[in-house]
């Protein structure tokens, strides 16, 4: 094997180990600090600055903002929260990430430290009982592997000092000039999208600079670029959703792309001073095992990439309203459009909790539908309903058929991933509800149906019959209005004997009116047989109705929300 081929291998096995670290040390933070996470975001709503706060704190706790902003983009298109909280959220993310430069830039010995983390790591993750250290575990194997990937990488590169024709092409790339900061810059931002991380693209970059391979106008200018490339993530989870959806992908992009854009012509005459006027020592050669390297180097990096992060945040706060705006012009929403899970694709990284809080919000929809069909379908028993209103009936079936499978779709695509045992819990039971909504939908659709069916057949039910059906869907709708206000989360606590009480006065009365239609067929009315036949399908429809609903609150009783 050539040494250009030793090279790459260590150089792309040494990414792979740091996207790796990087992924699961997501994960296990994640896990670990998933209801924190949930209550943190939770505050973007209410103030500007505490979205800005929540940003930085939520990245730091997951160490990705790319995660962040997949989060967002499920927030924005579910409705629950609006653009402009978003575009919040999203200054502060891109300030939180350079946490992860810092600990790049400031970590001693990256092999010591990745073994060390890999040892105490497995101990928590393989010996330790218990589901928090457990999740700690692979947090802290996860940040054993970032340091060991960065370790592979650092030695991988250094053999490039003895290629001059390697150092050839990383001179013509010389950020010398503004054209040459742009070029370098845009590499960045191709590459960064590629791999979907910044802080890898930054590492590598804080890598070759401290190997002298990279100037340090060059490794500034990287930074400009993996802010940018690293937007592409909120694409990915945008891309086939909502107008919401693509509006906070695109305000993430522009936001980052505007800023980048900005500052870029101030590399070299302000950022590059900058560093290093703040870390005067920076250029001090250390003569290593691997030869001589510039450590300080990686110091003015870490807060060069902090101030373009803050001063890009400072320069669009003032100005979210407007910028918010311009970007809904640009992406307009039908009118027709309403807010899906699919926007959620299966292989992007979402938090457990905030992917159980979105579907819980689709919930909501379902049941908040299902009442509104409910009062749909008196007006049809009652024979006061237009075709409108039947129309409606079936267009909201059909939506809420989708919603379940979307529902179902997403949350399956989560509970395959490592999940805390109150959050895969959580997920089931919120599946569990899923179905049942849509099944009452469906029980709302047959009563429309069946009316349909007999005025097909010229049938006409009496007086008597409608009020006895209208008597039944009255005992069940007020059974569906106690029901639906527990479907929320937090839980709130409620007497389910009572609730199934209720039920069984419901299910019997119900039975008695069963019997009373059956009493209704006679020789003196020669259709009978056939108008009862579908009064009985109504009353069994509600029947199911009725036992539906029972069914939501048993769950929502078996376990906390």
């Amino acid at each position: 094997m050539t040494a250009l081929s030793v090279m790459l291998v260590t150089v792309l096995g040494g990414l792979g180990v740091f996207l790796l670290g990087m992924k699961h040390l997501s994960e296990g933070l994640q896990a670990v600090a998933g209801r924190e996470l949930r209550r943190i975001m939770a505050l973007a709503t209410t103030h500007r600055a505490a979205g800005v706060g929540t940003g930085v704190v939520s990245t730091i706790l997951v160490q990705s903002s790319s995660i962040i902003s997949v989060m967002l983009v499920g927030f924005v298109s579910s409705g629950l929260m609006t653009l402009q909280q978003a575009i919040n959220v999203i200054i502060g993310a891109n300030i939180g990430t350079t946490a992860t430069v810092w600990i790049v830039a400031f970590a001693p010995d990256p092999q010591v430290l990745g073994l060390a983390g890999l040892g105490l790591g497995g101990v928590l993750y393989f010996f330790v009982r218990g589901e928090r250290p457990h999740n700690a575990g692979l947090a802290v194997l996860g940040l054993g592997l970032v340091f060991l990937g960065m370790y592979f990488m650092s030695k991988g590169v250094a053999p490039i000092r003895q290629s001059p024709d390697i150092q050839a092409v990383f001179a013509r790339m010389g950020a010398t000039t503004l054209g040459g900061v742009a070029l370098v810059a845009l590499v960045a931002a191709v590459f960064t999208a590629v791999i979907q991380s910044s802080a890898a693209s930054i590492a590598i970059a804080m890598t070759l600079a401290s190997q002298q391979l990279i100037t340090y106008e060059m490794a500034i200018a990287v930074l400009f670029g993996a802010n940018i490339g690293t937007t592409a993530t909120a694409w990915l989870a945008a891309i086939g959703g909502t107008a919401s959806a693509r509006r906070t992908a695109l305000a993430h992009t522009l936001s980052n792309v505007l800023g980048s854009l900005v500052f870029l012509p101030l590399v070299l005459p302000v950022f590059v001073p900058m560093g290093k006027a703040l870390f005067p020592n920076w250029a001090v050669v250390t003569e290593t095992a691997k030869g001589p390297m510039l450590l300080g180097v990686m110091a003015p990096i870490a807060v060069t990439d902090t101030v373009f992060s803050a001063l890009r945040g400072l320069l669009f706060f003032p100005f979210v309203k407007p910028f918010a705006a311009l970007v809904e012009r640009l992406v307009p929403q039908k009118d027709e459009e309403k807010p899906h899970l699919s926007v959620l694709k299966m292989g992007v990284r979402l938090s457990p909790v905030i992917a159980c809080d979105q579907a819980l919000l689709e919930i909501h929809f379902m049941k908040e539908s299902n009442l509104d069909l409910l009062a749909c379908a008196r007006r049809v028993v009652a024979g006061e309903a237009d075709e409108s209103v039947e129309n409606h009936i079936l267009h909201r079936e059909d939506i809420l058929d989708n919603v379940q499978r979307e529902v179902t779709e997403f949350l399956g695509s989560i509970m395959t991933k490592r999940l805390p045992q109150d959050v895969a819990e959580r997920a089931r039971r919120l599946l569990r509800l899923t179905d049942e909504l849509e099944s009452i939908s469906d029980e709302c659709a047959q009563v429309l149906k069946v009316v349909r069916r007999l005025r097909r057949q010229k049938q006409t039910m009496s007086e008597a019959s409608v009020a006895l059906l209208l008597k039944v869907h009255d005992r069940v709708s007020a059974f569906a209005g106690r029901i639906t206000p527990l479907i929320r989360s937090p839980r709130v606590p409620f007497d389910l004997e009572a609730v199934q009480a209720e039920s069984t006065g419901i299910h019997e009365f119900i039975r008695d009116c069963r019997r009373i239609q059956l009493g209704r067929i006679g020789p003196e009315d020669p259709g009978s047989s056939i108008r009862v036949l579908g009064e009985l399908d109504i009353i069994n429809a509600y029947e199911r109705v009725r036992a539906y609903y029972l069914n939501c609150a048993e769950t929502l009783f078996g376990g906390k929300r």
